[in-house]
């Protein structure tokens, strides 16, 4: 069984660590795929770290998956509230998702309360941090050993 996991990020994530560090902290997205790669080795996973501004790179991603990653870890950013397109193809790929960001989404304006990727997500994390990341990829640890 597969126990490689995509996580993905979405539209602007290229910026963390100045962008609006308030908001998002001050950890870089290369921090963040650190932190993931210590997360994998942790619990036996293989990790694919990818970022996309373009929702087409990142739909044929979301493809690629199916039938070779065993989840996918997303944060899909702005796409969370604009992007079918995002959902059908996370919905495709026919593996686990959860869906992650690293701010609050429900504290802060109100056109960030939708999803489009919630309603088919296995699971949601909103407001840990970059430490959320940790807890959606402990999760896929997780439902991989209950499977096997």
């Amino acid at each position: 069984m597969s126990r490689t996991v995509l996580v993905l990020n979405g539209p602007n994530l290229n910026m963390l660590g100045t962008r609006e560090p308030a908001t998002y902290g001050h950890e870089t997205l290369a921090d963040v795929c650190a932190l993931c790669a210590r997360t994998a080795v942790e619990h036996d996973l293989v990790v694919e770290f990818r970022q996309s501004n373009h929702e087409g790179e990142a739909i044929d991603w979301i493809h690629q998956a199916r039938g070779r990653c065993a989840a996918i870890v997303i944060n899909p950013g702005a796409w969370t509230h604009t992007s079918i397109a995002i959902r059908d193809a996370l919905t495709a790929s026919d593996v686990p998702v959860i869906e992650v960001h690293i701010s609050n989404v429900h504290a802060r304006e109100s056109f960030r309360h939708h999803s489009y990727i919630s309603g088919m997500a296995v699971a949601v994390l909103c407001g840990f941090g970059t430490h959320g990341y940790r807890l959606a990829l402990e999760h896929v640890g997780h439902l991989l050993n209950k499977k096997g």
